[in-house]
């Protein structure tokens, strides 16, 4: 017991060391790429913070399994280096029971990972995308900052407004520079203006404004003046209005958009028939699987001799493991295409690994034994 508790907090102390790393390198990323958007202005930054929590599971189911295979092989590998395992083999410590003690704590993270995969980051993912699909149909008067020009969503204007006020539902002091729109206006304002070369618009007062009956919605500037015609030309064109509608890009609902798989609960997997549900199903079972497996793999592949160094065994395991989950990502997307059933391809790359696992662990007895009979057979015929 006490050997046990020494490997469990060897490898569950690097274990939380490494997935810390790497859950900080990954979410930095993906919170620059949020950054990214909100100082765009496509994201509000007050669900920042939230969207990165709602992603934590997601990110965690991924990391926890890399994070373990690593613990094992650093720990196992430094305790090979300074003769740990030496010792305790000639102690009576068998290659069985090392895989026995190291199946106890991956144990309890396959079971953590296989409750975040088929419970948390499910609703984590779902939280998250209604995040981003409410961000995606704020209007633009929301997406503005006061002070700064922004492209509209249209991409053919850029709009200027020196305050915003009642919440950005009006701006004050509005200017606008539009390249070949064609406006639709009401009040005083002409409507013979060319739809080609360039128009700028100055005005008191702006908001956004839907028509009630096709649901279409408009920018509407107040009080303002229109100046269009062609750069470099000296005819152009002067128009005083009362009201000026620019239209808005509509953005479909999220309701009527297909939600992905990921983001579904595993009860709904379980019921549906669709390609894309059945591989997310196989994938979440497949994450505490993957788990077992690695620990598996870990164990032969973290013995190292102490004259070859302590890292030479880290480069072929990580990439026997990175070859690991790209064949699981290209089973996923093959089920999902329709090419192939799960079982054969998902639960196949398992069996694959499994099998490899195996050879790995029971090859020296294997060998061993081979050696033994030969021995023995060339004493028999002596």
């Amino acid at each position: 017991m006490i050997i046990f508790r020494y490997l469990a907090r060897e490898v569950m102390v690097s274990m939380v060391a490494v997935s810390g790393v790497l859950l900080l390198i990954i979410m930095s990323g993906r919170f620059v790429k949020y950054l990214a958007e909100a100082a765009a202005g496509k994201l509000d930054p007050d669900v920042l913070f939230a969207i990165m929590g709602f992603r934590l599971p997601g990110f965690l189911e991924l990391i926890l399994p890399l994070g373990l295979f690593i613990a094992f092989l650093l720990a196992y590998g430094r305790m090979y280096m300074d003769s740990e395992m030496t010792v305790l083999s000639a102690c009576g410590m068998s290659q069985r029971r090392l895989v026995t003690y190291s199946m106890l704590p991956a144990g309890l993270v396959a079971i953590f990972v296989a409750v975040l995969s088929l419970w948390i980051s499910p609703a984590g993912i779902a939280k998250a995308t209604a995040i981003l699909d409410n961000q995606k149909q704020r209007s633009e008067l929301e997406m503005m900052s006061p002070a700064r020009f922004q492209t509209t969503s249209s991409g053919n204007s850029v709009t200027y407004a020196e305050r915003l006020v009642n919440d950005h539902q009006e701006m004050q002091k509005v200017f606008m520079a539009e390249m070949g729109s064609s406006p639709k206006e009401s009040g005083q304002a002409s409507s013979s203006d060319s739809s080609s070369g360039l128009a700028i618009l100055t005005a008191k007062t702006g908001e956004q404004v839907t028509d009630p009956e096709t649901g279409q919605r408009y920018l509407k500037l107040n009080d303002g003046y229109r100046y269009s015609g062609n750069p470099g030309e000296a005819q152009y064109e002067v128009v005083k209005f009362d009201s000026y509608l620019q239209v808005l890009q509509n953005d479909e609902p999220s309701k009527n958009e297909n939600v992905k798989a990921d983001s579904l609960p595993t009860t709904t997997l379980l019921k549906s028939n669709s390609t894309e549900d059945i591989a997310a199903l196989h994938w979440r079972f497949s994450l505490p699987v993957l788990v077992i497996v690695v620990t598996l793999l870990a164990v032969p592949l973290s013995k190292t001799n102490p004259r070859q160094g302590r890292y030479v065994q880290m480069i072929p395991a990580i990439l026997l493991y990175i070859i690991y989950l790209v064949s699981l990502n290209g089973a996923r997307g093959a089920v999902e295409d329709g090419n192939v059933s799960p079982w054969l391809s998902i639960w196949g790359v398992h069996a694959g690994a499994l099998l490899m696992a195996l050879l790995l662990l029971f090859w020296p007895y294997w060998r061993l034994t081979l050696k033994a009979r030969r021995m023995k057979g060339g004493a028999s015929h002596a």
